[in-house]
Protein backbone atom coordinates (compact mmCIF):
# COMPACT_ATOMS: atom_id res chain seq x y z
CA UNK A 1 0.00 0.00 0.00
CA UNK A 2 1.55 3.53 -0.81
CA UNK A 3 1.94 6.04 1.88
CA UNK A 4 0.26 9.72 1.27
CA UNK A 5 0.80 12.64 3.26
CA UNK A 6 -1.61 15.37 3.95
CA UNK A 7 -0.59 18.59 4.93
CA UNK A 8 -3.38 20.67 5.47
CA UNK A 9 -6.21 22.31 7.71
CA UNK A 10 -8.82 20.67 9.50
CA UNK A 11 -12.68 20.33 8.54
CA UNK A 12 -14.67 19.41 11.46
CA UNK A 13 -17.88 18.73 9.71
CA UNK A 14 -15.74 16.52 7.41
CA UNK A 15 -16.14 17.92 3.92
CA UNK A 16 -13.00 19.81 3.47
CA UNK A 17 -9.44 19.88 4.34
CA UNK A 18 -7.46 17.24 5.98
CA UNK A 19 -10.76 14.66 6.36
CA UNK A 20 -11.71 15.03 3.08
CA UNK A 21 -7.91 14.04 2.25
CA UNK A 22 -7.93 11.45 4.38
CA UNK A 23 -11.14 10.07 2.69
CA UNK A 24 -9.96 10.17 -0.59
CA UNK A 25 -6.81 8.74 0.24
CA UNK A 26 -8.40 5.64 1.54
CA UNK A 27 -11.28 5.31 -0.81
CA UNK A 28 -7.90 5.50 -3.50
CA UNK A 29 -6.28 2.54 -2.04
CA UNK A 30 -3.42 4.49 -0.24
CA UNK A 31 -1.88 4.57 3.62
CA UNK A 32 -3.03 8.39 4.69
CA UNK A 33 -0.95 10.32 7.34
CA UNK A 34 -1.59 13.65 8.30
CA UNK A 35 -0.01 17.06 9.70
CA UNK A 36 -2.60 19.91 10.61
CA UNK A 37 -1.03 23.56 9.81
CA UNK A 38 -4.94 24.83 11.29
CA UNK A 39 -8.37 24.06 12.77
CA UNK A 40 -11.26 25.43 11.59
CA UNK A 41 -14.89 26.00 12.61
CA UNK A 42 -16.81 25.12 9.61
CA UNK A 43 -19.74 23.45 7.62
CA UNK A 44 -20.65 23.33 4.53
CA UNK A 45 -22.48 26.47 4.56
CA UNK A 46 -19.05 28.69 5.79
CA UNK A 47 -16.01 29.39 8.06
CA UNK A 48 -16.69 30.97 11.19
CA UNK A 49 -12.89 31.17 12.94
CA UNK A 50 -9.36 29.80 12.44
CA UNK A 51 -6.95 28.23 15.06
CA UNK A 52 -3.42 27.98 13.51
CA UNK A 53 -0.80 26.06 14.86
CA UNK A 54 2.62 27.59 16.14
CA UNK A 55 5.14 27.10 13.18
CA UNK A 56 7.36 25.12 16.07
CA UNK A 57 4.53 22.57 16.54
CA UNK A 58 4.28 22.58 12.44
CA UNK A 59 7.88 21.54 12.34
CA UNK A 60 7.49 18.85 14.96
CA UNK A 61 4.80 17.07 13.20
CA UNK A 62 6.21 17.00 10.36
CA UNK A 63 9.48 15.39 12.01
CA UNK A 64 7.72 13.14 13.35
CA UNK A 65 5.89 11.86 10.13
CA UNK A 66 8.90 12.04 8.25
CA UNK A 67 11.67 10.30 10.24
CA UNK A 68 9.40 7.52 10.51
CA UNK A 69 6.94 6.98 7.38
CA UNK A 70 8.30 7.81 3.87
CA UNK A 71 5.72 9.18 1.94
CA UNK A 72 5.13 8.15 -1.73
CA UNK A 73 3.33 11.48 -2.16
CA UNK A 74 2.38 14.69 -0.50
CA UNK A 75 -0.55 16.63 -0.74
CA UNK A 76 -0.29 20.64 0.53
CA UNK A 77 -3.66 22.32 1.33
CA UNK A 78 -4.30 25.48 3.50
CA UNK A 79 -1.29 27.09 4.86
CA UNK A 80 -2.65 30.18 6.15
CA UNK A 81 0.60 32.05 6.54
CA UNK A 82 3.64 32.49 5.37
CA UNK A 83 5.97 30.99 8.62
CA UNK A 84 4.27 27.74 8.50
CA UNK A 85 4.71 27.83 4.63
CA UNK A 86 8.50 28.38 5.06
CA UNK A 87 8.30 25.38 7.85
CA UNK A 88 7.27 22.65 5.24
CA UNK A 89 9.31 24.10 2.23
CA UNK A 90 12.08 23.15 4.21
CA UNK A 91 11.17 20.22 6.16
CA UNK A 92 9.87 18.47 2.58
CA UNK A 93 13.53 19.55 1.22
CA UNK A 94 15.23 18.04 4.29
CA UNK A 95 13.22 14.86 4.03
CA UNK A 96 13.69 14.86 0.22
CA UNK A 97 10.06 14.39 -0.28
CA UNK A 98 8.51 13.52 -4.08
CA UNK A 99 5.50 13.74 -5.94
CA UNK A 100 4.48 17.15 -4.22
CA UNK A 101 1.37 18.00 -5.23
CA UNK A 102 -0.01 21.41 -3.91
CA UNK A 103 -3.69 23.17 -3.68
CA UNK A 104 -3.25 26.76 -3.28
CA UNK A 105 -6.22 27.03 -0.92
CA UNK A 106 -7.05 30.80 -0.50
CA UNK A 107 -10.97 31.14 -0.16
CA UNK A 108 -13.10 28.34 0.66
CA UNK A 109 -16.66 27.57 -1.56
CA UNK A 110 -18.29 29.64 0.78
CA UNK A 111 -16.19 32.83 0.27
CA UNK A 112 -14.39 32.99 3.59
CA UNK A 113 -10.67 33.98 2.87
CA UNK A 114 -8.68 30.92 4.18
CA UNK A 115 -4.61 32.49 4.14
CA UNK A 116 -3.51 35.95 4.84
CA UNK A 117 -1.83 37.94 2.19
CA UNK A 118 1.28 37.69 2.73
CA UNK A 119 1.65 33.68 2.24
CA UNK A 120 0.98 33.95 -1.83
CA UNK A 121 4.42 34.97 -2.60
CA UNK A 122 6.02 33.14 -0.09
CA UNK A 123 4.17 29.74 -1.63
CA UNK A 124 5.36 30.54 -5.30
CA UNK A 125 8.70 31.12 -4.15
CA UNK A 126 9.00 28.24 -1.37
CA UNK A 127 6.36 25.68 -2.24
CA UNK A 128 6.27 25.73 -6.18
CA UNK A 129 9.40 25.23 -7.17
CA UNK A 130 9.60 21.56 -4.92
CA UNK A 131 6.21 20.52 -6.27
CA UNK A 132 5.47 18.30 -9.02
CA UNK A 133 2.31 19.90 -9.65
CA UNK A 134 0.05 22.98 -8.83
CA UNK A 135 -3.96 22.87 -8.84
CA UNK A 136 -5.71 26.41 -8.52
CA UNK A 137 -8.93 27.01 -9.20
CA UNK A 138 -10.07 29.84 -11.52
CA UNK A 139 -9.61 32.68 -8.74
CA UNK A 140 -7.00 31.06 -7.23
CA UNK A 141 -5.14 31.13 -10.45
CA UNK A 142 -6.13 34.78 -11.38
CA UNK A 143 -4.01 35.78 -8.35
CA UNK A 144 -1.23 33.15 -8.95
CA UNK A 145 -0.89 34.24 -12.79
CA UNK A 146 -1.77 37.91 -12.09
CA UNK A 147 -4.53 38.05 -14.64
CA UNK A 148 -8.19 37.77 -15.09
CA UNK A 149 -9.53 34.45 -16.70
CA UNK A 150 -12.48 34.86 -18.78
CA UNK A 151 -12.04 32.45 -21.87
CA UNK A 152 -10.35 29.08 -22.45
CA UNK A 153 -7.10 30.49 -24.22
CA UNK A 154 -6.88 32.54 -20.37
CA UNK A 155 -6.64 29.70 -18.29
CA UNK A 156 -4.06 28.46 -20.74
CA UNK A 157 -1.95 31.58 -20.45
CA UNK A 158 -2.57 31.16 -16.93
CA UNK A 159 -0.98 28.12 -15.96
CA UNK A 160 1.79 28.43 -18.70
CA UNK A 161 2.36 31.80 -16.85
CA UNK A 162 2.34 29.70 -13.27
CA UNK A 163 4.23 27.19 -14.58
CA UNK A 164 6.99 29.67 -15.41
CA UNK A 165 6.97 31.35 -12.17
CA UNK A 166 7.28 27.33 -10.17
CA UNK A 167 8.84 25.05 -12.97
CA UNK A 168 6.43 22.40 -12.05
CA UNK A 169 3.51 21.22 -13.74
CA UNK A 170 0.08 23.82 -13.19
CA UNK A 171 -3.57 22.18 -13.37
CA UNK A 172 -6.08 25.24 -13.26
CA UNK A 173 -9.68 23.75 -12.68
CA UNK A 174 -12.14 24.94 -14.55
CA UNK A 175 -15.31 24.17 -11.91
CA UNK A 176 -15.67 28.35 -11.47
CA UNK A 177 -15.70 29.28 -14.77
CA UNK A 178 -19.22 30.48 -16.41
CA UNK A 179 -19.38 27.76 -19.41
CA UNK A 180 -18.11 24.25 -18.50
CA UNK A 181 -15.99 22.89 -16.00
CA UNK A 182 -13.02 21.72 -18.90
CA UNK A 183 -9.40 21.84 -16.43
CA UNK A 184 -5.92 22.64 -18.58
CA UNK A 185 -3.06 20.74 -17.61
CA UNK A 186 0.18 22.65 -18.42
CA UNK A 187 3.61 20.34 -18.17
CA UNK A 188 6.62 20.18 -19.62
CA UNK A 189 5.51 22.85 -22.18
CA UNK A 190 2.63 20.96 -23.38
CA UNK A 191 -1.18 21.35 -22.97
CA UNK A 192 -3.41 18.79 -22.57
CA UNK A 193 -7.22 19.76 -21.45
CA UNK A 194 -9.87 17.64 -19.74
CA UNK A 195 -13.22 18.46 -21.05
CA UNK A 196 -15.81 17.98 -18.07
CA UNK A 197 -19.40 19.05 -17.91
CA UNK A 198 -20.93 20.72 -15.54
CA UNK A 199 -23.30 18.77 -12.95
CA UNK A 200 -26.27 20.57 -11.40
CA UNK A 201 -25.24 19.77 -7.55
CA UNK A 202 -24.74 22.53 -5.18
CA UNK A 203 -22.64 19.88 -2.82
CA UNK A 204 -19.58 20.71 -4.14
CA UNK A 205 -17.84 21.64 -0.61
CA UNK A 206 -14.54 20.36 -0.55
CA UNK A 207 -14.19 18.64 -4.01
CA UNK A 208 -10.97 20.71 -4.52
CA UNK A 209 -9.26 18.86 -1.60
CA UNK A 210 -10.30 15.32 -2.56
CA UNK A 211 -8.80 16.13 -6.33
CA UNK A 212 -5.90 17.43 -5.85
CA UNK A 213 -5.78 14.13 -2.76
CA UNK A 214 -6.40 12.03 -5.65
CA UNK A 215 -4.22 13.38 -8.21
CA UNK A 216 -1.48 12.80 -4.73
CA UNK A 217 -2.53 9.27 -4.71
CA UNK A 218 -2.34 8.31 -8.47
CA UNK A 219 1.24 10.15 -8.29
CA UNK A 220 1.93 7.54 -5.51
CA UNK A 221 1.02 4.81 -7.25
CA UNK A 222 3.56 5.97 -10.58
CA UNK A 223 0.92 7.23 -13.25
CA UNK A 224 2.39 9.71 -15.31
CA UNK A 225 0.99 13.27 -14.99
CA UNK A 226 -2.01 13.18 -17.40
CA UNK A 227 -3.43 10.00 -16.16
CA UNK A 228 -3.05 10.73 -12.93
CA UNK A 229 -5.24 14.21 -13.33
CA UNK A 230 -7.58 12.29 -15.71
CA UNK A 231 -8.07 9.40 -13.17
CA UNK A 232 -8.52 11.90 -10.31
CA UNK A 233 -10.78 14.06 -12.30
CA UNK A 234 -12.98 11.00 -13.29
CA UNK A 235 -13.21 9.99 -9.36
CA UNK A 236 -14.26 13.68 -8.24
CA UNK A 237 -17.12 13.85 -11.38
CA UNK A 238 -18.09 10.61 -10.07
CA UNK A 239 -18.68 12.07 -6.32
CA UNK A 240 -20.17 15.08 -7.57
CA UNK A 241 -22.97 13.14 -9.61
CA UNK A 242 -23.86 11.35 -6.74
CA UNK A 243 -25.40 13.80 -4.98
CA UNK A 244 -24.88 13.18 -1.57
CA UNK A 245 -26.67 15.54 0.38
CA UNK A 246 -25.85 15.86 4.30
CA UNK A 247 -26.42 19.24 5.63
CA UNK A 248 -29.88 20.59 7.10
CA UNK A 249 -29.64 24.25 4.54
CA UNK A 250 -28.90 26.48 8.11
CA UNK A 251 -25.53 27.48 8.37
CA UNK A 252 -24.01 30.34 10.25
CA UNK A 253 -26.17 32.96 8.87
CA UNK A 254 -29.17 31.04 9.77
CA UNK A 255 -28.17 31.10 13.54
CA UNK A 256 -27.35 34.74 13.28
CA UNK A 257 -23.35 34.57 13.37
CA UNK A 258 -20.90 36.96 11.59
CA UNK A 259 -19.79 34.56 8.43
CA UNK A 260 -16.70 36.70 8.82
CA UNK A 261 -13.48 34.44 9.00
CA UNK A 262 -11.35 35.41 12.57
CA UNK A 263 -8.43 34.96 12.72
CA UNK A 264 -6.67 33.37 16.21
CA UNK A 265 -3.39 32.82 17.36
Amino acid sequence: MKTVLTIAGSDCSGGAGLQADLKTMIANGCYGMSVITSLTAQNTTGVTSIEKVTPAFLADQLDAVLSDITPDAVKIGMVPDAALIEVIARKLTEFKACNIVTDPVMVATSGAALSDGGSISTLVRELLPISAIVTPNIPEAEVLAGMKIETGEDKLEAARIISDKGGCAVLVKGGHGTAGADDVLFEKGEYYEFPSRRIDNPNTHGTGCTLSSAIACNLAKGMRMQDAVQTAKDYVTGAIAAGLDLGHGRGPLDHGYDIKTRYKN
